[in-house]
Formats: structure tokens, C-alpha cells, sequence
């Protein structure tokens, strides 16, 4: 499973932790960006780098990661790409049924809330990147219709 990170200025610094957290987990992560921290940068451009990653990718199940301030912007911004279902989560339990139900493929991630609590932010990437999708047939048809639009 190859996964794409970036982040916005807002998510910077957890995106360095998270960083070092899956490389040290033997994870397949590649950054998109910011490289930098810049106050100015725009979120769009980060949530645009993954998600164009995860669309072309010959990756079995690539996923994305991303993170800002609330984790709105981001998802709302990686939705926008056919085929991309993001999802803004802020526990363990919410991380597994995003996967099992819809089969979420990027996850982004409150800064704001999730910085300080390390346990709370491992815990909710290692349950969201481990969680297979149910495959069941509710499940596909409603991707499909999410898919038509």
C-alpha cells in the first residue's frame, strides 16, 4: 500500500510526526507537500497533489493522508476528484467504519484536535489503514451511485 501525505500549514508539524511515524512502520509514504512551512500556502493544492497520485497510481490500494486545521478543507477539496472518498476523523471508531462502510481512501485528520495526543492519532491511522472494506453489496452500490455525480 503506497501513501500519499501533505498537508497545509496547519497540519505541518503533526505531518512530520505522521511522516516518521508510517516510515518507521515500514509504510510506503511518499510527502506531496508542503515541504516547507509557509502561512500562506493553500490547502486545495495539497489535497489536488494526492488525490491525482491516488487516481494514477498502479498501487493496488493506494490511500492518501492529509492534514489542516479542522480537516474540512481538505476533504472537501479531495472529494471533488472522481473516485476519491475522503474522510475527516477524529477517533478509532469512526476511522474503521469510514473503511469498512465506505471504503474511505484518504483520511484527514484534524490538526487542531489531534496534534498534542499522539496515541489518539496512531491509533486512528493504524485502525483506518488496517481496516479491509466489507465489500458488501449495500456498500459497493452506494460508492457506485457516490461515483455517478
Amino acid at each position: 500500500m503506497k501513501i500519499y501525505l501533505g498537508s497545509d500549514h496547519q497540519g505541518f508539524h503533526l505531518k512530520g510526526k505522521v511522516f516518521a511515524y508510517l516510515a518507521k512502520h515500514g509504510y510506503d509514504v511518499e510527502d506531496v507537500g508542503d515541504k516547507t512551512l509557509d502561512s500562506n500556502d493553500d490547502f486545495p493544492e495539497f489535497a489536488a497533489a494526492a488525490a491525482l497520485q491516488i487516481i494514477g497510481s498502479d498501487d493496488k490500494d493506494p490511500r492518501g493522508i492529509l492534514l489542516c486545521g479542522g480537516g474540512q478543507g481538505m476533504a472537501m477539496a479531495a472529494n471533488r476528484f472522481h473516485g476519491i472518498r475522503a474522510s475527516v476523523i477524529w477517533d478509532a471508531f469512526e476511522a474503521k467504519m469510514t473503511r469498512n462502510d465506505n471504503d474511505s481512501n484518504i483520511l484527514c485528520l484534524p490538526s487542531r484536535i489531534l496534534e498534542d495526543d499522539d496515541s489518539a492519532w496512531e491509533g486512528i491511522i493504524e485502525t483506518w489503514l488496517n481496516t479491509p472494506f466489507a465489500d458488501a453489496v449495500r456498500f459497493k452500490r452506494r460508492n457506485a451511485q457516490i461515483d455517478e455525480f
